[in-house]
């Protein structure tokens, strides 16, 4: 039975796992390789790392990780951070790496999509896009983690990245980023409903029942999470955790 994905979306600092609250208040929930191991277990259908401060520090995700990261992973993963060239895509694909997600050079330079997509094809470009409400304005997207407001608006950039050849949009709320107060449903279905490629929703999810509010009233073709994989309880006790086979199947029955 066909089911949307699921993925958990995993925050790299410093080569340590870390998770934030509307791309800040960063907090440090361990060693990625064994949330790897942990999710190998639990069946999860994907995984998304994505190094929050290579774009800022100019520099790219570590390859030596990504390929401890193949060597581990079980199921396709995603990686992104600092990606600014054809050459760095093609070893972090050569290091085992499924897709690559871009997001800051993306947006200053369109066409390096098209490079891309022409060279590895559009299911291996994935294309997030950051989108935060500036007081007094309209929603935009920004760049470099959140710390650079472009001016644009998401859903034209979605429109453009697709054009390109972006094969997948990863959708993220800022401002609902680590609140877990449920996914921004109008933001998620004005993009799922502008494009023609899948589109993933990310940022805010706290139930299973956000997942399926995102797919059934948000058009969007998988979601992704953190904080929900990542802790338990009102405590937020770090605790890597991924809902069974049986349950998801039930969920979107």
């Amino acid at each position: 039975m066909f089911r949307p994905r699921v993925i958990p979306c995993l925050l790299l600092k410093n080569l340590g796992l870390v998770k934030s609250v509307k791309f800040k208040d960063y907090t440090y929930v361990g060693d990625p390789m064994n949330a790897v191991k942990i999710f190998n277990d639990k069946n999860a259908d994907e995984l998304i790392f994505l190094d929050i401060t290579a774009s800022t520090e100019k520099k790219t995700i570590d390859i030596e990780l990504v390929q401890r990261i193949g060597d581990e992973c079980n199921m396709p993963f995603a990686v992104g951070g600092g990606i600014r060239s054809i050459e760095s895509i093609r070893k972090i694909l050569n290091a085992g790496a499924e897709k690559v997600c871009l997001n800051s050079y993306a947006v200053e330079n369109p066409d390096f999509i098209r490079q891309a997509a022409e060279e590895f094809g559009t299911s291996t470009i994935v294309v997030s896009i950051d989108v935060k409400k500036k007081l007094f304005s309209k929603e935009q997207a920004y760049i470099y983690g959140g710390t650079k407001a472009t001016g644009i608006d998401p859903v034209e950039l979605a429109v453009l990245m697709a054009e390109k050849g972006a094969g997948e949009i990863l959708i993220n709320s800022v401002e609902r980023d680590g609140m877990m107060e449920g996914y921004d449903i109008n933001l998620v279905r004005r993009i799922s409903d502008a494009v023609n490629v899948p589109v993933v929703a990310l940022g805010g999810a706290s139930s299973l029942n956000d997942f399926k509010e995102a797919v059934e009233k948000g058009n969007a073709s998988a979601v992704a999470a953190g904080s929900m994989f990542v802790f338990h309880g009102p405590r937020r006790a770090v605790l890597i955790n991924f809902p069974t086979q049986s349950e998801l199947l039930q969920l979107f029955n």
